[in-house]
């Protein structure tokens, strides 16, 4: 009878983390018509200090079989990003990536005027029918207060996150093409975390 009830609870767990696995939450907009990803973002989504085609759109457009738009301007917060963000809309999305916090960091922008900022923009994303993915820079421990916020906003908005795709990066040499932004190398890894949380939304 022990015996019985042990499998019978192993079962019943077994179960449980299928349904689970089953039932995780879509992003909002799963699904929609749109075909071309926009990578929306600042010095790391532009690709300074490399080539266009070492940029990560460029390797994520490999990766994923879809057009990928790089809309990456150097150099600017997430408030700047919020003025532009219109320039998504004529691509028609099916998801947009948005990737900034690392000047806000750099030039001691409040946090709460970063977080209102990205905020807007998923907003502004998801009004036009796409994907809303906030790409985190992190790989240093004093920007943990940007990946808390940002991880909370794609919880709250229905968004998906992708953390510190910098983590491994800022520290070696070998990745980066100077003391900030990554190298070819360096945007293969970052190409492959963003890829690995959108993958099964593609």
């Amino acid at each position: 009878m022990k015996r019985f009830l042990t499998c019978s609870f192993l079962i019943g767990l077994i179960s449980a983390a299928i349904i689970s696995a089953g039932c995780k939450a879509k992003p909002l907009n799963y699904g929609n018509s749109g075909r071309v990803i926009v990578a929306f973002g600042d010095s790391i989504t532009a690709g300074y200090g490399v080539s266009k085609q070492e940029a990560y759109p460029a390797l994520l457009a490999k990766l994923t079989g879809r057009q990928v738009i790089n809309l990456g301007v150097s150099g600017e917060t997430a408030a700047q990003g919020l003025n532009r963000i219109e320039s998504i809309k004529p691509y028609k999305p099916y998801m947009v990536l948005i990737e900034f916090s690392g000047n806000d960091f750099l030039k001691r922008r409040p946090l709460a005027e970063t977080e209102k900022s990205l905020l807007d923009m998923v907003e502004y994303a998801q009004k036009q029918g796409a994907i809303a993915v906030l790409v985190e820079t992190g790989g240093n421990f004093t920007l943990k207060p940007y990946k808390k916020m940002m991880k909370q906003i794609a919880k709250d908005k229905e968004a998906l996150f992708v953390p510190a795709i910098m983590e491994g990066i800022l520290n070696k040499s070998s990745l980066k093409a100077d003391t900030i932004h990554p190298n070819a190398a360096g945007h293969k890894i970052v190409a492959g975390r963003i890829f690995k949380t959108i993958k099964p939304y593609l």
